[in-house]
């Protein structure tokens, strides 16, 4: 049981929509079993300038940053991590005495889900479909790590897919491209790519029937990590798991991306199993 009081330090969840998100029952079960006297809140927000203002002036002590304000806080933080430089995007926000810095934890959680699970991304094409906050930060991770042969990004917003290619070749000197979304060009992507990363937020709650990918495009050896983590299992996941290939889902990079919040909120290490079966309790109900 959480016992409030007048020494409890607030963290808070930024974003629109928010309806889907179990990151407070994960964030909150962590500091249940840590005995910390902290709480997590989920604040709808349409205005970021405003929701900064607001971490600032009510001394919240940390934020997760999701769609759509993962680059659009940058310019109201008063410093970024280097790994959050180089990115680009922000997923976390640490108040230190007024003072706010943006990290990055998501690029790194979504490489570690995939070595988890097995996936092989040496000299592996792989397609992934979004150019938002998420996209950058795995696409960034994978490509600085030289964890990849070739990357083809794909989004339908074809100049701000070039651009992010253009930055991540130039600064990490991976093979990269970019290729407009639609349905022959996907088809023809998939073809000889080894791995299918879904950055997008096409299949999550309340849209749990869509998939980014139709079913005869999928087959064994393209394995597919879907970053969508309502519902546990989306239709792309359902749907490329009855073709055998191996699936990921996104609840794993949440909940690490959350542990790594939870070192820099709390200073203390993360009961990442906890913060597991909590995030599977949620979405189950």
């Amino acid at each position: 049981m959480i016992r409030i009081n007048s020494q409890t330090k607030l963290c808070v969840i930024i974003g629109n929509p928010l309806e889907h998100s179990v990151s407070p029952q994960i964030h909150n079960a962590a500091y249940r079993a840590m005995g910390l006297n902290f709480v997590y809140l989920a604040c709808k927000v349409e205005t970021v300038r405003e929701a900064v203002a607001g971490i600032r002036a009510l001394g919240i002590r940390g934020a997760s940053v999701t769609i759509p304000h993962k680059e659009s806080v940058i310019p109201f933080l008063d410093q970024l991590s280097e790994l959050a430089e180089r990115i680009g995007a922000v997923n976390t926000v640490v108040n230190e005495n007024g003072r706010l810095i943006g990290y990055n934890t998501d690029g790194e959680a979504a490489y570690q889900s995939l070595v988890s699970a097995g996936i092989k991304l040496e000299d592996r094409k792989i397609t992934i479909l979004g150019a938002g906050g998420a996209a950058r930060a795995i696409i960034f991770t994978i490509a600085g790590k030289r964890k990849s042969g070739r990357i083809t990004i794909m989004d339908t917003r074809d100049q701000m897919a070039l651009a992010l290619a253009e930055e991540v070749g130039d600064k990490t000197g991976a093979r990269i491209r970019s290729v407009k979304m639609k349905a022959d060009t996907l088809s023809a992507e998939l073809k000889d790519s080894s791995v299918l990363i879904n950055a997008t937020p096409v299949g999550m709650y309340p849209g749990i029937n869509q998939s980014p990918v139709p079913a005869e495009l999928l087959r064994r050896d393209l394995s597919v990590f879907d970053i969508v983590y309502n519902p546990l299992r989306t239709r792309l996941m359902k749907e490329a798991g009855k073709k055998g290939a191996k699936v990921v889902g996104g609840l794993e990079m949440l909940v690490r991306q959350a542990g790594e919040q939870f070192r820099l909120f709390t200073g203390k290490k993360p009961p990442l199993k906890i913060m597991l079966a909590a995030g599977r309790r949620a979405l189950k109900r």
